[in-house]
C-alpha cells in the first residue's frame, strides 16, 4: 500500500536554476537537465540534513525553506548561519574530503536539491566538460566569498577582545 499522506516532491524546473548563483553561466539545456536529474529532498522542521562530523560526500542548494548551521562547542550549539532560497552548502565535503564541520537543520519546511560527485560527474563533467569547469568555479566563488566574510568577522572578535587596532 503506498502512503498518500506525504506528497512528493514537487518538479524543479530550469527556470528555477538560471538565477541562483551555483548554476551562472550555465546554457539552458544544461540546467533542463540539472532540474530534471538532480534529486529533490523535503525536509521537515527540527530535522538535520548533515551533521558535525559526518562524512557523507554530498551538497545541497535550497529551493525553498530554511535552514540553521550550528557549531557544537563549549557550552553546547551555536547557531553560525541561516540558509535560504538559492543557498547551497556541504560544498567542501566534495572539495576536502574532511569530516562535516558544522550541524545544518531546517527551521521551517524545506525543498532542496542534492548533488554527489557522481552526480555531478554524470550530469556535469561526462556531458559538458565547460559546464563542469563553470560550475566548479561558481563553487569557488562561493567558498572565496564565505572566507572572506569569516575574515571579517573574526578581525572584529580579534579586535573587540583586545581592544586593539593595527594602526592606532
Amino acid at each position: 500500500m503506498v502512503d498518500t499522506s506525504i506528497p512528493p516532491p514537487p518538479k524543479i524546473r530550469a527556470d528555477m536554476l538560471r538565477d541562483v548563483g551555483l548554476f551562472g553561466g550555465l546554457d539552458d539545456e544544461t540546467l533542463r537537465v540539472l532540474a530534471a536529474e538532480l534529486p529533490v529532498m523535503t525536509v521537515q522542521p527540527g530535522d538535520a540534513v548533515v551533521e558535525e562530523g559526518d562524512d557523507r560526500q554530498e551538497m545541497f542548494l535550497v529551493i525553498a525553506g530554511e535552514l540553521e548551521v550550528v557549531k557544537h562547542g563549549r557550552g553546547g550549539e551555536f547557531r553560525v548561519a541561516l540558509f535560504g532560497p538559492g543557498d547551497c552548502f556541504g560544498e567542501m565535503s566534495l572539495i576536502d574530503v574532511q569530516p562535516r564541520s558544522a550541524t545544518v537543520r531546517a527551521v521551517a519546511h524545506t525543498l532542496m536539491l542534492r548533488m554527489t560527485p557522481q552526480s555531478l560527474e554524470e550530469l556535469l563533467y561526462r556531458r559538458d566538460p565547460k559546464a563542469y569547469s563553470i560550475f566548479i568555479m561558481n563553487v569557488a566563488r562561493e567558498l572565496s566569498r564565505r572566507l572572506r566574510v569569516a575574515d571579517g568577522i573574526l578581525a572584529q572578535f580579534v579586535s573587540a577582545a583586545t581592544g586593539q587596532h593595527l594602526h592606532d
